[in-house]
């Protein structure tokens, strides 16, 4: 089953209109944009968006983004327009990905690409070292411990990466790597959110 179809469903940080979000931030702040009508599909409720992009501000311009259940596309585009020098948007859903283009041709921005893909069968394919990778898998499916792991071990960060992290506030955070620091840590009703940064030799 789909990611898509898998995601929270957040009861705030949506604009009004049905199935659109807003950019709460950066070149494009206050621009709306539709995602596709797909049972639980929601973005990243806005006040949690501004608090970590409130983290990440040292280190997002010019960053290299990983949205690996990329969904409504809310992080990936947020961190483009906080100034990130490239996203690649990742989804097993095929009308998020064909939303995520028509976003990506709509704010006319080449420096994203969005891929079809399950999130494991990507971090099994060749790997391309990113600054900044968000991890936001559906809460019921488990898939954390995997990523986590696939991110460490597959040469998907930089030695100095960051990496966001959303969890059931009930369950928290599985064990982290060695080498993976908490940085920050809040909750918003069920959600659980996290920044970690990675410590590690080049």
């Amino acid at each position: 089953m789909s990611q898509a179809v898998h995601a929270r469903v957040y009861t705030s940080g949506m604009s009004k209109a049905r199935n659109q979000l807003r950019i709460i931030g950066g070149q494009w702040r206050g621009r709306k944009l539709s995602f596709p009508e797909i049972p639980g599909l929601r973005p990243t409720p806005d006040r949690v968006r501004e608090t970590l992009f409130n983290w990440l501000a040292p280190v997002i311009s010019g960053a290299r983004c990983l949205d690996l259940f990329a969904g409504s596309g809310a992080l990936g585009l947020e961190a483009l327009s906080r100034g990130a020098s490239q996203v690649v948007l990742v989804d097993n859903h095929s009308a998020v990905i064909k939303q995520l283009h028509a976003n990506l041709a709509l704010l006319q921005s080449i420096a994203a690409e969005a891929v079809k893909a399950e999130a494991l069968h990507y971090l099994m394919g060749p790997a391309s070292a990113f600054d900044i990778v968000f991890l936001d898998p559906p809460y019921q499916a488990d898939l954390l411990p995997e990523c986590i792991e696939q991110l460490e071990q597959g040469g998907w960060l930089n030695s100095h990466a960051w990496i966001y992290l959303e969890s059931s506030s009930k369950s928290g955070l599985p064990p982290l790597p060695p080498s993976w620091v908490l940085f920050r840590s809040k909750t918003a009703g069920e959600v659980g959110y996290h920044l970690v940064q990675r410590v590690a030799s080049s």
